[in-house]
């Protein structure tokens, strides 16, 4: 279930994620009013969105677009189209060996940053360190020609970019490497890059294993003492989660040493924020598994039935929290502005209540159950016709295994508005019966048969008689009624069958020695000739008066 959940979050968040990076997406958090100002044509409106169309236009190796990100108006308009695209191309490789630098901590607003300490119309792009000397690279704002503003790398930047450029140009172990895998690129970054990234997540994959199973070992070996109830298989589901969060800090440093592009390491870092999460969140949700063992492990025969109703349900409620605390959280580490979602699913929840009307019902329905605990799992119980042991209380229905095997699932909603009838919880069985003696039955014969009777149930030690097991109930129309109310003291339903065919089994032998028996209601025909009827001559038979009587 925790693979299959991953798959499914991780594949649509990813997803989202990318389509977050798009120029139209970078800009979801800005205002309204700023929205509808936006007139750039290429969408430099905020910090964000300007770098982002700057790496966009040197992935595609469009240097000339490029250098219209950068502020040139002290150039010349012949050298513009010189020094612009190889200063745009240095950049580019300034911000790919720099990974530090993160798109999404610029600014998205067209107002930029104004809690970084710089005056209102700059925002830091990245700043980098020498001994005690520190080089910061900037964006400017800048008002067109037309009258709006647009955001642009600062002149005195690209002052700094060629000699920035040669200080962090030349890789020691480049220069070691066949010149093919140096010189050839795919998405921007050397070909060596790729296949040092491929290696890593094979390693990454035996690695992480082995090291996975070991901490766990040693865990389980420190703290043997509180794991007794826990399930081995429980422990081993631990590996998974703690593989994936050492192959994300692994991958995660790894990065700096190989540099992806800037462009690229922002997917990356994107992915392995959600995997992390997701990690974190899966990693938590075994927590729970093993809680819940060793609660239910702990638990007390009479409460054991009670656990077992509310920490499936219980435990299924906090990693569906777990989830999607995790998934928020990504979404706030992407850009998105979850306030915003928070308030609009607060003004959308009256929608969502009602589409979901039945599912929150069933929810709530299976709360009440779980709260009211008129019957907990493995309770065997009647509802609506019919009768079945509980299996499982979801959160949405009630699965029942029927007398005939099969399982029938109830919807928690109608479950909970049932009248239930648990028969599990009956502290002894029923023995009622009603013997019908026949009528020649003599008075003494009838006595003898209760006094032998009330002699066999309160001697018998499963047998609770009460004051008056055996009653003379009445005379009927074929048969002398005496019935039999006892309990017999047991809780199980089979033991009951056996002391009840032991019972009757005494009763039919304490009727034979009284030398009378039990009535059987039967039917007699009685067929009376007339005598005063002449027959004619011919063979046709003699008119009769026929009669019916019950006969005992």
């Amino acid at each position: 279930m925790h693979k299959s959940l991953a798959i499914c979050v991780l594949t649509t968040l990813a997803a989202k994620g990318l389509m977050a990076q798009l120029p139209g997406a970078v800009t979801t958090s800005v205002p309204a009013a700023a929205a509808q100002t936006q007139q750039d044509p290429l969408g430099r409106t905020s910090p964000q969105s300007t770098m982002y169309g700057f790496l966009e236009a040197c992935r595609m190796h469009d240097y000339v677009k490029a250098a219209h990100f950068l502020d040139l108006r002290d150039n010349k308009p012949e050298e513009r189209l010189k020094i612009g695209p190889e200063l745009a191309q240095q950049l580019q490789e300034i911000l790919d060996k720099d990974s530090q630098f993160d798109l999404t901590d610029l600014s998205a607003s067209p107002e930029g940053d104004r809690s970084d300490g710089l005056g209102p119309d700059f925002d830091e792009i990245a700043t980098f360190t020498f001994g005690k000397t520190k080089q910061t690279l900037q964006l400017e704002r800048i008002t067109g020609k037309k009258g709006y503003q647009f955001w642009l790398v600062s002149s005195a930047s690209l002052k700094e970019i060629p000699a920035l450029h040669r200080r962090l140009s030349g890789n020691p172990l480049e220069s070691s490497l066949p010149a093919p895998l140096v010189e050839t690129q795919f998405l921007g970054a050397a070909l060596w890059k790729w296949l040092a990234f491929a290696l890593l997540i094979i390693a990454l994959f035996v690695v992480s294993g082995l090291v996975s199973r070991a901490i766990i070992a040693v865990f389980r070996q420190g703290f043997a003492r509180g794991f007794n109830s826990v399930r081995e298989t429980t422990l081993r589901e631990f590996v998974n989660p703690v593989r994936l969060l050492l192959s994300v800090a692994v991958v995660r440093a790894c990065l700096e040493t190989i540099g992806p592009p800037a462009l690229f390491r922002l997917y990356i870092d994107r992915l392995l924020t959600l995997l992390l999460l997701l990690g974190v969140a899966w990693l938590a949700s075994s927590l729970v598994d093993v809680a819940a063992d060793r609660i239910r492990g702990r638990a007390s025969p009479g409460q054991e039935a009670a656990w077992s109703s509310i920490i499936p349900l219980f435990r299924r409620i906090v990693k569906i929290v777990l989830f999607l605390g995790a998934i928020l959280e990504t979404l706030s580490n992407w850009g998105y502005n979850t306030n915003t979602l928070l308030a609009g699913l607060g003004v959308g929840g009256l929608a969502i209540a009602l589409a979901a009307q039945k599912t929150l019902e069933n929810l709530f329905g299976g709360v009440s159950v779980i709260g009211d605990r008129p019957v907990l799992v493995g309770d065997f119980c009647k509802f609506g016709g019919q009768s079945g042991t509980i299996e499982d209380i979801g959160l949405r229905s009630t699965r029942i295994r029927t007398n005939d095997r099969t399982v029938v699932s109830v919807p928690n909603s109608q479950f909970s508005t049932m009248t239930l009838e648990n028969l599990s919880k009956r502290d002894r069985f029923l023995f009622n019966q009603v013997l019908h003696l026949r009528f020649d039955a003599t008075p003494a014969q009838i006595k003898q048969v209760m006094d032998a009777l009330n002699h066999l149930f309160t001697s018998h030690p499963k047998v609770d008689p009460g004051k008056v097991p055996v009653r003379f109930t009445g005379i009927g129309t074929y048969s002398f009624n005496l019935e039999i109310f006892v309990y017999v003291t047991t809780v199980d339903a089979d033991e009951f069958t056996l002391i009840q065919t032991e019972l009757l089994m005494k009763i039919l032998g304490i009727v034979e020695t009284a030398e009378t028996g039990l009535a059987i209601p039967m039917q007699e025909n009685v067929t009376i000739p007339h005598a005063d009827v002449t027959l004619p001559v011919s063979n046709a038979a003699p008119a009769v008066n026929t009669t019916q009587r019950d006969k005992p």
